[in-house]
């Protein structure tokens, strides 16, 4: 057996109620809840729901403080290609896509892993792309109090891909800046490092 074992763990008195609501949507609809394929469909929505809304329970100012070190590093530290998921408010199906993160310490800096976990917490709730520019940006300035922080998203969303619009290619960018990159040079030249390939 593996020495390292990731468990989801669910509040099966939740769990069940949710379950319920399902399996009334699949009858409501039209299909035959009692079908073979859909006999365990029901608690795996469920299941899925709670695991794609679990950053309500997630305090992420909290993740960021249980990381944060001093050092005297004033430069810019950038994290792209932030891999994120979430679920529009609006119609609760999936927009999805990329966060660049970037902040200019000041007196401290986090764990480059916080960043991530922090674009899940906020985006593993229901969302708009825009409060979820906001909420990273505002908690990164709170938390660690930078000289400066920028956050863009580009992402594509279920709700115009597959419904309504039906514009397959469409990608929305939301950006956020504070601090020092409210200043054009600092912001392009983060916009600029965020757009090349270094590699």
């Amino acid at each position: 057996m593996s020495p390292y074992r990731n468990l989801e763990e669910y509040n099966l008195e939740i769990t069940d109620e949710i379950k319920e609501k399902f399996s009334s949507v699949i009858d409501e609809i039209g299909e035959d809840k009692n079908r073979e394929g859909l006999l365990k469909t029901p608690e795996r929505a469920a299941k899925a729901m709670l695991f794609l809304t679990q950053g309500y329970k997630q305090d992420a100012e909290e993740i960021l403080r249980g990381a944060m070190f001093k050092e005297d590093y004033d430069d810019m530290v950038i994290i792209k290609d932030i891999e994120l998921y979430s679920l529009c408010e609006h119609h609760m199906l999936p927009f999805f896509g990329k966060a660049h993160i970037a902040y200019i310490p000041n007196g401290h800096i986090v764990g480059l892993s916080k960043i991530p976990r922090i674009v899940d917490v906020f985006a593993r709730r229901l969302q708009v792309q825009e409060r979820l520019t906001h909420d990273i940006l505002e908690c990164l300035n709170n938390t660690l109090k930078p000289k400066g922080v920028a956050v863009v998203i580009e992402a594509s969303h279920m709700c115009m891909m597959m419904r309504g619009v039906q514009k397959q290619n469409s990608v929305t960018t939301t950006s956020g800046f504070r601090g020092q990159f409210e200043k054009i040079e600092t912001r392009n030249e983060f916009l600029k490092l965020i757009s090349s390939d270094l590699s």
